[in-house]
This record gives structure tokens, sequence and C-alpha cells, in this order.
């Protein structure tokens, strides 16, 4: 592909917003649309990495950096296995590498395998039983090298899959018979980040439960671990009332316990193993192991007015790493999020001391410490989700080299001319005194541009969560949007992370006002001040983000159209068939019974007054078909425009490429032709859309 040149605005081709030609196809964004879920280090130091492939049905795959520098990675993970968990239905820490052995959940039969990925045979044996079907999930775990066998989170659907038991399980790695994991600890609703000391002395875990979610109140607890279990003596480290947490072991031997951020408990031993680090929301924490029984010491390590981790939807986050270093230093490596932007800091723990890194992204998932380097998850307004290596000067204080190894799409260098920069917005709430964010996407296309007096049309998006957030980095789906001359904003209502405690706990009892509200505000924002078309309002949401969708469409006049992917529909239905893992989790969010009916889109079909389109996995056990089947023959009875695209075999979310690629394509032709008063440049086909064609 030739790349565009900048044209000279008097030299712009004069069309309308929305009909503008874009090499940024719909396959272009479906095949760039390459998940990552974790990373890891081998013991030669290559990086291994998780990716999602749409382009082969969303399968999971283990690769590992090429040999040579300069060479291809390789596909570790055989043809005929995926690797991915369903471990409270989100899944996550899907595998685990100590030395050359690789530990991995398969999706199909959710058992956990063994692979070696330095010998000549790389075939993956099971290691734990066969129980039919995906009854049992694993996640999280840890090589307990002592005693030769892998400590584990497990899930067990056998007897309940609306309330499965978990309980932290050790597996023998030494017999070749399989045998039913030992039961370490158990009694608890949930468990978390389980971690043995370096001497495989001490075990360190994370409990929680009902009604709370991790990051509402969780326990860190401590134990001395033998051949045959925990010993009586284990005790609760810390109580924390806060907002998310992870945990590691150092070389010690003790759980490193991150600092409390409101955030997320994160903890894990340091390499001495003398203590555990944790991570908190505003404040970094060392708890000694040193007569740790009796003291039960916590010290602030280094305080900051910043959120040091994320909400721990998904299993083993890794927001922070010891770094491998030789002589008495300890030093960490943490990512922070301030006003919605990612930033990266080295933590020296005996100084009390944090120097800030300068790289290019704005954004950090997930880190992992190398031989004299670390790997991030990252990416920026130029980035896409990407994976990088720095490395370190020699007093290990500034980054020296910084480089980018993977992408999830690609080389996009031509694509670079149509891209649209985020502008971070603050814009004034229903509730006097109280702003929301949002990240603002102008038109951006390099031969074309619109007549000066059309605004163009805006197309908002509420993200899910609904305690996610919305990110400042490059996504090739909105850039479909604006480089065919639409607007295009992503909010972070109140409730979304990456604005501290208070700004999140906006949402509590509140959800399905709040957020709807501070979308239809921003909208409204956008328009007084002259950016975009109220006449030509449109909005978008998955999951949570279609609850809003709706809840918008159903409540407020504000948009012309709506699209809702495998949005909730039916409050107290979704509470009816919700996971063990949030069963509770709406009760905080929406409040009585009448509000789960007051605030269902179901429930007031003859409130909607504008076109919607739907789109639904029949596999979704998260979001039944039947919400948005329902809402589809609600609204078509009532007369709106209305269709509904089901697809096979996708679950909560969709994977396969065609389907990401005709969501896309069809959210754009629908918006078109109800309320945007243009023709898309795309040869698209559209679908049948109900009360209109």
């Amino acid at each position: 592909m030739i790349m565009a040149s900048p044209a000279a605005p008097q030299d712009k081709l004069t069309s309308s917003y929305g009909s503008w030609k874009s090499p940024i196809t719909a396959d272009v964004v479906s095949g760039a649309n390459k998940r990552l879920g974790g990373i890891a280090v081998d013991g030669d130091g290559r990086l291994v990495w998780l990716e999602t492939r749409p382009a082969e049905s969303g399968r999971g795959v283990l690769v590992r950096g090429s040999d040579k520098a300069g060479g291809e990675p390789i596909d570790i993970t055989p043809k005929g296995f995926s690797v991915r968990t369903e471990a409270q239905e989100y899944g996550g820490s899907d595998f685990k590498i100590s030395g050359h052995t690789l530990l991995f959940s398969n999706y199909a039969d959710q058992r956990l395998y063994k692979q070696s990925i330095s010998s000549g045979d790389p075939s993956p044996v099971p290691i734990t039983p066969d129980y039919g079907e995906q009854a049992v999930r694993y996640a999280d775990g840890v090589f307990d090298s002592r005693f030769e066998r892998y400590v584990t989170v497990r899930e067990d659907c056998r007897e309940s899959s609306l309330n499965p038991s978990t309980t932290i399980v050790a597996i023998d790695l030494s017999e070749k018979k399989i045998q039913e994991p030992k039961v370490l600890v158990g009694g608890n609703d949930f468990y978390s980040f389980p971690r043995v000391d370096p001497k495989g002395e001490r075990i360190a875990w994370i409990q929680w439960s009902h009604p709370n979610m991790p990051w509402d109140k969780a326990e860190l607890w401590v134990g001395y671990i033998s051949e045959n279990g925990i010993s009586t003596s284990a005790f609760v480290l810390l109580v924390v009332i806060l907002h998310f947490w992870s945990l590691q072991l150092n070389q010690s031997g003790l759980p490193e316990v991150p600092s409390l951020i409101v955030c997320q408990l994160v903890e894990q031993f340091c390499n001495r193993g003398n203590y555990i680090s944790l991570l908190t929301e505003k404040v970094g924490f060392g708890i000694s192991t040193d007569g740790i029984e009796s003291s039960n010491e916590v010290v602030a390590i280094y305080s900051l007015d910043a959120e040091f981790s994320k909400p721990l939807w998904v299993f083993g986050i890794s927001s922070y790493e010891f770094l491998q270093i030789g002589g008495q230093k300890e030093l960490i490596i943490c990512s922070y999020r301030q006003n919605g932007r990612s930033y990266l800091g080295i933590l020296d723990v005996v100084n009390g001391s944090l120097s800030a890194l300068d790289i290019p992204f704005t954004d950090i998932n997930n880190i992992s410490s190398g031989i004299d380097c670390f790997y991030i998850e990252g990416a920026s307004v130029v980035h896409s989700l990407s994976l990088a290596k720095v490395t370190l000067d020699d007093h290990k204080s500034e980054a020296v080299d910084f480089k980018i190894i993977w992408s999830s799409s690609g080389d996009i260098s031509e694509y670079k001319l149509y891209f649209s920069l985020p502008e971070l917005i603050e814009f004034p709430t229903e509730v006097p005194g109280q702003n929301a964010y949002a990240y603002f996407y102008p038109p951006s296309n390099p031969i074309y541009q619109a007549s000066q007096d059309e605004k163009p049309p805006l197309l908002l998006e509420s993200h899910g969560g609904p305690t996610d957030e919305a990110r400042q980095s490059l996504n090739l789906s909105i850039q479909y949007w604006t480089s065919r001359g639409w607007a295009f904003v992503d909010v972070n209502y109140g409730g979304s992370s990456g604005y501290g405690r208070e700004f999140r706990e906006r949402l509590l009892g509140r959800w399905g006002i709040v957020d709807v509200n501070d979308c239809c505000s921003c909208a409204k924002f956008l328009v007084d001040s002259g950016r975009v078309d109220g006449e030509r309002l449109c909005v978008t949401g998955g999951s949570a983000g279609g609850f809003t969708t709706l809840a918008a469409l159903a409540f407020k006049e504000t948009f012309k159209a709506g699209a809702s992917l495998y949005g909730i529909a039916d409050l107290s239905m979704l509470r009816a068939g919700m996971p063990k893992f949030e069963s509770h989790y709406i009760d905080n969010l929406v409040g009585g019974e009448n509000d789960y009916f007051e605030r269902s889109p179901i429930n007031f079909v003859d409130k909607f007054s504008c076109p919607i389109i739907l789109f639904q996995g029949l596999e979704d056990k998260l979001v039944p078909p039947e919400q948005a089947r329902k809402i589809y023959q609600a609204l078509k009875e009532k007369g709106l425009p209305v269709a509904l695209v089901q697809y096979e075999e996708e679950q909560h979310g969709f994977r396969k490429a065609e389907n990401i690629k005709f969501t896309l394509e069809q959210q754009m032709v629908f918006f078109a032709r109800v309320v945007g008063h243009f023709k898309v440049a795309d040869d698209i086909a559209p679908i049948k859309i109900d009360n209109f064609d």
C-alpha cells in the first residue's frame, strides 16, 4: 500500500463526515485484535507470552522469543491445544514457567498440562484428573521445588456451577501417575496469589469472602508449609479494606506485600524472603517476617497518591516485580496510575525512594523481571498493545534501551497519518462540583475534509466492568471510525478505575444512574462546545457498557441510535445467573429489589425511542442470549428500527476475527443508515433492519 501524504486544507477532497475512505479497514482491525494473556521468562532468560489469535477462532498460543537476535518468535503451544482457564469465568494466570518446565490450562478440558520447552519432545501431558467437560479449573499457581509440586487455586464446579468450591491445592509433579490434587487451604469463598518462599518453608495467599469483591475487603495469610499441608499456626498477616490485591514471595521466602492502594492487594516474597511486599492504593508497604507472628508490623516503604494496581477481575495481575540484581540492593520495578495515565518507576526498598523511568508507554499492564532487564506489556497513543524489553543503566535508575519485541497490530506505520490523537477532557456532571473524564478523538484523514458548516457525528463508548476504565492507548477500532469522519469519545464515568477510590465509589448503589448521567453529560458537553452534531449522537458499549448504553437509550433522550454488544438488559436475570465470583457484587452496585426493577431497560421498552442494533454470542454464560432477544422482540413489536446479530460459538466478548469484523462494519452501516445521512465509502452489505427496510 502506498502511504498517503497529508494534503493542504485547500487540496483536500471535501466530503461529508462519515463518508471518507480509509485504509484502516475492518479486516485490518480484526487482524490487529490479538490479546495478551500474560508474560514470563524461562530458564534461559527468553520471554514467553500468551497471545489470543482472532484468526484462529480466539485460540490461546504461548510464544517464545527467538534464541537468536532478530530471529522470529516460536510457537510452543502445539496445534490442538488452546491455553486458557475459565476459573471465575474471567480466567487469568493461565500458565506458569519454572526453568524449562511449563504448566498450562487447556481450554477444551480445563486440565493442567505439563510441557518441556527445551526437549526434543514438546508434547504436553496432563497432570490433573479428567473429570469430564470443564468441571474443574485451575489458575494462578507457583512451583514448590522443595516438595516437587505445583501449588495453585482450584475451582471445583462438579457439585454446582453457580456455587463452586474454591481451594488452594498441591499437584504432585514427581509421579508419572496422575493423582487427585491435595487440598492445602480451604473453607473460604475465594483465594488468589498463592506464593511459596524460596526455601519452601512458608506460603502466603490472599483470601476474601462474600459479599466482598477482592478490592472491597481481603486478608493476607501466611503459614508454614509441609508435605502434608499447612501448619495450624497459619495466621492473618493483614486485613485490608481497600480496592485490589496481588501477591509475590521474595527470595527470603516471604510474601511481598505491595503498597496499600485503593485497588488490589498484590503480594509476593522479596528476593531474600525476610519480608512480604504488597501494593495498596496510595502507600507501598513492607511487612517484616522476622518475628512477624508476634509483631505483625507493617512498615511503609513509599507513599504516593496513585493506584499501584487495578481491580482483580482476572488472576495473576503483575503490576510490580523484584529486579534480579546482586548485592544488598532490593529494587522493585512498579507501575502506577495517576489521572488515567500509567507511569513506571524503580522503588528502592532500603532507601524508600522512587525513581520515575522515562519510557514511551502511557498505559502499562503486566511486568516480568528478566536477566539484566525487564519486560512490560503496554501501549500509548501511537503504540497499540505491545511487549517491550527495557534495559537499565548500571545504577538501575534510568532506562538506557527500550525495544518493542511484539505488537498486537504488527506494522501499522502506513496508517500513521490517519491516526486521531486523543484529547483528555474533563467535563461537569449532573452533581454540582463533580467532574468526570473522557478521551475525545476528532475526525482525522489526510485526504478528506468536511464542509465548514458541518459538524461530525459522534460515537460515544461506555466501557465495561463497570469498574474498568477507558485508556489512553492506540486502538484501531477507534481509528476505524475517526478516519472515516466520525468523532469518537471514550468515557470514564464515575465508578471507573484510574482516578482514585472516591471517584470509583461514586457508582456504589448507583449503577445505571451515575454512569448513564455522566455519558449523557459528556455528549452534551461536546455538543455545547461545538465539537459534534447534536442530531447525530450515537452510543455503544459491551457487557456492563452495553447496560449503560441500553439504560441511556431507555431513560434518556440524548442519543439518536445505539449498539449493544452482549449488553445487560435485565439486572434481576443477571443476578440470578451470575457466577459465584461476582454474585454479590451487583448488590453493592444496584441496591434493593425496587432498584433492580427500575434500572433494568427490559422493563421499560416503551421508553425506547430510537434505533438499536444488538450483537450477542450464543454461548454467553454471563449475559444469556435471552436478554438480547427480549429487547429485540420488544422493539420490533413497538415499531422501532432494530436488528439482532447472533454468533454461534461466541461467548462473553467476541474472539473470532470474522465476527469482530462483521460487528464493526454493521455498526458503521447501521448508524449511517438510520441517523448519519451519508453513504459509507466501504463496500459493505447491510443486514436487514426491522421496521426500516
